[in-house]
């Protein structure tokens, strides 16, 4: 926006007040209403929170600290802090979608997005540590080069993209699940302060990728390490907590950035004055110890008064079934929701049944729910069988209000390392909730009172799929 201001001068002198000399000011200064435009010390909203799992703050530039909530705005210099069961989605205003996982810390250095003209657009990011999940937005795919991603001690730069990243002080690791992205040590010729991806001692890795990028602070250059070797050098590990006697998964610093990860590819360029790693033999990864499936499978006295049970068409996967019962028993009393029944293209042999008292609507007085994951089954097809997975971790929470949910799973088996599966959409005013993709499809249903939900899910991975069932408590 272009502003010209004829500005007149005045003086007084006998007669009074009368013209002593007009100056003609042209100021012309093109301003976008973005990021960066505004004076030191004003906040410029740049993006909104579109969903909050767990505990999460907003630290402003100020220092002072609020919990996150869906629908807030973010500001420049806003910092993302998640606690162990936090999770934060942002949008920006160009589109772009950042995902801040559980245990990090993600601060809006710049977003000086040019709507009118996206390829001067200026952003950086500083991953401080955690793990961060980005899609590029309209100003990352116009302005590539006025792209970045701080870490401690590497700068990644993209092109065009959907990327991992995973950040402790001395460690970097990254994943790309679309696109490409260069990573690169700080230097002399790489600067936190400049904007883009580095040339000098840089590794750059695309969407065709069967490796990751993976830098250590002893360690001058960053290499390629194959994915399934990352994978069982970082496993999670879990514990259970001897105070309280509830199942919690301790840190592994690095592990997710497997997840949110969509296919796995193999590496076609690398960037000059690079390292590395020849190929190595993938080793078993060491998988997490909590996992929410029962030791033997539930009775129908079990789940007489549940008001949630999966009923399974035949005898399913026989002896490896743990949280269904046959489909009369399941139908005791109550009604089929979601599974095979329906349109939603599953092909499995499972329906959920909910008692309905009499209705098919949800409780009026329903707001925000968390819950947490009481039980699960899952299972890794390949062309082996069927072979049970651990459900290592989850998380799901219902937006009554706002008639929304979010997601997401942490899964192990031997052959396939770590698996996460997440997913948001919308809920039915009878409770019923889906969410389908190119490589991943689920639907669920929650108790007309809030108390219980449970869903299915599938999700391709190589050489084979992931599918299997929930059942959650409210918390």
């Amino acid at each position: 926006m272009t502003s010209n201001f004829r500005v007149k001068f005045y003086a007084f002198d006998k007669r009074g007040l009368r013209p002593a000399g007009v100056v003609t000011l042209l100021l012309a200064a093109q301003m976008t209403f973005t990021q960066g435009a505004f004076a030191e010390g004003m906040e410029t909203s740049v993006g909104t929170v579109g969903l909050v799992l767990g505990k999460a703050y907003l630290e402003s530039a100020d220092n002072s600290r609020e919990r996150v909530r869906a629908g807030a705005r973010v500001n420049v210099s806003d910092r993302i802090v998640t606690e162990s069961n936090g999770h934060v989605h942002i949008q920006f205003d160009d589109a772009a979608m950042v995902s801040v996982r559980p245990d990090s810390m993600l601060e809006i250095e710049r977003y000086d997005y040019n709507a009118a003209s996206p390829e001067k657009s200026s952003i950086k990011l500083n991953l401080v540590e955690g793990v961060t999940r980005a899609i590029s937005g309209k100003g990352a795919h116009e302005a590539r080069e006025r792209f970045r991603l701080n870490t401690p001690i590497a700068a990644i730069g993209v092109r065009g993209t959907d990327f991992v990243v995973s950040a402790t002080s001395q460690s970097v690791r990254a994943l790309v699940n679309e696109g490409a992205i260069v990573v690169a040590p700080f230097s002399n010729d790489c600067l936190a302060s400049n904007f883009g991806p580095c040339a000098v001692n840089a590794v750059e890795l695309t969407q065709e990728s069967l490796q990751i990028v993976q830098m250590d602070g002893g360690s001058p250059l960053p290499r390629l390490l194959a994915v399934a070797d990352a994978t069982g050098s970082l496993a999670p590990t879990a514990a259970v907590a001897a105070d309280s006697g509830k199942k919690t998964e301790s840190k592994a610093v690095g592990t997710d950035v497997y997840l949110e990860s969509v296919t796995s590819r193999k590496v076609t360029s690398v960037a000059s004055n690079t390292v590395v790693t020849p190929p190595v033999t993938p080793r078993p990864p060491t998988l997490a110890t909590v996992d929410f499936t029962p030791d033997i499978a539930i009775r129908a006295s079990d789940v007489a008064s549940d008001q949630l049970v999966w009923g399974r068409w035949t005898e399913g996967r026989g002896a490896l079934e743990r949280i269904t019962v046959n489909k009369q028993q399941a139908a005791a009393g109550r009604t089929a929701t979601v599974g095979s029944s329906l349109p939603v293209g599953f092909g499995v042999e499972y329906l959920l049944y909910r008692t309905d008292k009499g209705r098919e609507t949800l409780d009026s007085n329903l707001s925000t729910v968390s819950f947490a994951l009481n039980a699960a089954q899952a299972f890794y097809v390949s062309p082996a069988g069927y072979l049970p997975m651990q459900v290592n971790s989850g998380t799901l929470s219902i937006d009554f209000n706002q008639s929304t949910f979010a997601t997401q799973l942490g899964l192990s088996h031997n052959l396939t390392g770590v698996i996460d599966f997440s997913a948001a959409g919308r809920l039915e005013g009878a409770g019923n909730f889906y969410s389908n993709t190119d490589t991943q499809k689920m639907a669920g249903a929650v108790s007309l009172d809030g108390a219980d939900a449970g869903y299915f899910f599938e999700k391709q991975v190589l050489n084979g799929n992931v599918q299997g069932l929930t059942l959650w408590d409210k918390q």
